[in-house]
């Protein structure tokens, strides 16, 4: 893989043609206009993306319609996203939507890979304060950081992977269950492979501690609310290398037991993070929407909770009534790519 940056303009903004050359001072960068972006392997790709107050341009549309046209053509890259907004929405559509396609044709993620700036910059206004900053210093220091992560980003390797495969499903009739079980048996006797069913015990959602008290009951690996995901969940993940979310499509969204796990894992992120954590998913729908879960997965797990998105992250597919999933067509075909995509992580 390259060592420099390659940077993707996608749009134009006077902010971000101003904050770029500061916050990328000194760092090796090669740029790489959209339209050639089609067959790009083993790049860093940082990504910056200029909208307006009503979302992106047809540039970034194009680029969309690009990569999913081409499913290798990132094949071995790492990327990182800016988003850079007009206004106060569609910023982190924008990103989710293009870090899904990007994904899907072959590009690797750190967690955390997206800096965004809303129109007002009220969105860097906590960090802001902590840094001494203004807020647009703020935003370019953010570039910076990014800019930097994505520089030194390499996927570990690792020679007896922990997967932890999480869900709340009824195992009796699900199709997704079914899927993730088939994930399970096709890959190698070298993973360590733990199943916990978020049905299991009481799971309560988070009521929103002060960071203080978040802390305090974190610091003894507790949290205030205690029940399954205090005492099994989040232990669970500390201790896993990868984690496997199996998502059935609930009004194009995951479900809310799965939803409550997502808000209480900052009980654990408070004393650590999840950088060197793989994130994957299988998402089923019963009639279509897929893409949307999987870019609520992507969002919650990636982009805000420091997970590791490997290439092609997530096994997508329509089944609606119970065990329709096994006779679709080519099922088999996309559980053994999907097991062996996992497969990579071993090293």
């Amino acid at each position: 893989m390259e060592n420099g940056l390659t940077l993707v303009k996608i749009g134009r903004s006077e902010r971000l043609e101003r904050l770029l050359p500061q916050a990328l001072d000194g760092l090796c960068i090669a740029e790489l206009p959209p339209e050639k972006l089609g067959n790009a392997e083993g790049k860093r790709l940082l990504f910056a993306v200029s909208i307006d107050a009503y979302g992106p341009e047809e540039t970034f549309t194009r680029l969309l319609r690009r990569l999913r046209q081409t499913p290798d053509g990132l094949r071995g890259c790492v990327g990182g996203v800016i988003v850079d907004g007009e206004g106060e929405l569609y910023t982190k559509q924008a990103a989710r939507d293009l870090i899904l396609a990007a994904n899907l044709a072959g590009c690797a993620f750190p967690g955390k890979p997206l800096t965004e700036g809303t129109g007002s910059l009220y969105n860097q206004h906590i960090q802001a304060n902590r840094l001494h900053l203004s807020w647009e210093q703020t935003y370019c220091w953010q570039i910076r950081q990014l800019a930097e992560r994505l520089q030194s980003f390499q996927l570990p390797r690792l020679e007896h992977p922990k997967l932890l495969m999480l869900h709340a499903s009824d195992n009796r009739r699900s199709n997704t269950v079914w899927m993730g079980n088939q994930i399970l048996q096709r890959l190698p006797d070298t993973f360590d492979k733990r199943v916990i069913s978020l049905q299991n015990g009481s799971i309560h959602d988070c009521r929103g501690c002060s960071y203080e008290a978040c802390l305090h009951f974190a610091e003894a690996s507790r949290c205030f609310y205690g029940g399954s995901i205090s005492d099994e969940v989040l232990p669970a993940i500390r201790d896993c290398n990868a984690m496997l979310f199996l998502c059935p499509n609930y009004n194009d969204a995951v479900s809310a037991n799965l939803m409550a796990l997502f808000n209480r894992l900052t009980n654990l992120l408070v004393t650590q993070d999840l950088y060197d954590k793989y994130l994957y998913g299988i998402v089923v729908s019963g009639y279509s929407g897929s893409d949307i879960v999987a870019r609520q997965l992507l969002g919650v797990m990636c982009l805000n909770k420091t997970a590791i998105l490997p290439p092609r992250f997530c096994l997508m597919q329509t089944a609606h009534d119970a065990g329709s999933v096994q006779k679709a067509d080519g099922i088999d075909a996309r559980l053994d790519a999907f097991a062996t995509q996992i497969a990579k992580i071993q090293g």
